[in-house]
C-alpha cells in the first residue's frame, strides 16, 4: 500500500467540525453582509474521517490554492485574500472577487474536474446578502464525481459506499501522485 499522508496529525471530532462549519458561516455572512456586491471564494479540502489536517495537508493545500490561483488568472479573473486559517479541522481560504459569480464558479468548476488535486478541493462560490451559494449544475455543469468511484459524490457520500480507509487511501495516492506531496 502506498504511504498515506494520513498518518499524523490530531484528531478531530464532529463537534469540533461542526464548530468550524458555523464558524465558517459567520465568517461567511461578514464578508458578505460588508461586500454584497461581491463575489466570495471559500476554498478548503474535501478530507474524509479525523486527521483533517497534518503537514502533508497543508503542503497540498498550499500546492492546490497555487494551481487554482493560475486557474483564475487564466480567465482574468482578479481576487483578493481576505483571511485563511490552518486549523485542527483543516485549512481554508477566504477570497473575494469583483468579477460575476458565474465567472468565477466557471473557473472553480475547471480547477476541481481538472487538476489532479481540484478533485481533493471543495471551492465554493457564494454571493448577496443572504448569501446564495452558485451550483456547478445551475451553470449547466454536471455534478461533482466521486473519486474512488465515478458515480455522482452526494450519492457516494450520503450512502457511505466508501470506508474512510478507501478514501484517504485515494486522496493519498492522488496527492502523492499530482500535488508534490513530500514528507517532512
Amino acid at each position: 500500500m502506498a504511504h498515506s499522508i494520513f498518518e499524523t496529525g490530531s484528531p478531530v471530532d464532529i463537534a469540533m467540525v461542526l464548530a468550524n462549519r458555523d464558524r465558517r458561516v459567520a465568517v461567511q455572512q461578514r464578508i458578505l453582509e460588508q461586500t454584497p456586491d461581491e463575489t466570495l471564494i471559500v476554498t478548503k479540502l474535501n478530507v474524509p474521517g479525523p486527521i483533517k489536517n497534518n503537514a502533508a495537508l497543508q503542503q497540498l493545500f498550499t500546492v492546490g490554492v497555487s494551481r487554482f490561483r493560475s486557474v483564475l488568472a487564466q480567465a482574468n479573473l482578479a481576487v483578493t485574500q481576505i483571511t485563511e486559517w490552518h486549523e485542527l479541522t483543516g485549512n481554508e481560504l477566504f477570497w473575494r472577487s469583483s468579477a460575476t459569480s458565474a465567472a468565477v464558479k466557471r473557473a472553480a468548476v475547471t480547477f476541481e474536474d481538472t487538476d489532479v488535486l481540484g478533485r481533493i478541493f471543495d471551492v465554493d462560490i457564494l454571493t448577496g446578502n443572504p448569501a446564495k451559494a452558485i451550483s456547478r449544475t445551475a451553470l449547466g455543469f454536471p455534478v461533482r464525481r466521486c473519486f474512488v468511484c465515478q458515480r455522482p459524490a452526494k450519492e457516494c457520500a450520503r450512502s457511505r459506499r466508501h470506508s474512510v480507509a478507501e478514501l484517504t487511501d485515494c486522496i493519498s495516492k492522488l496527492a502523492t501522485n499530482g500535488g508534490e506531496v513530500r514528507d517532512k
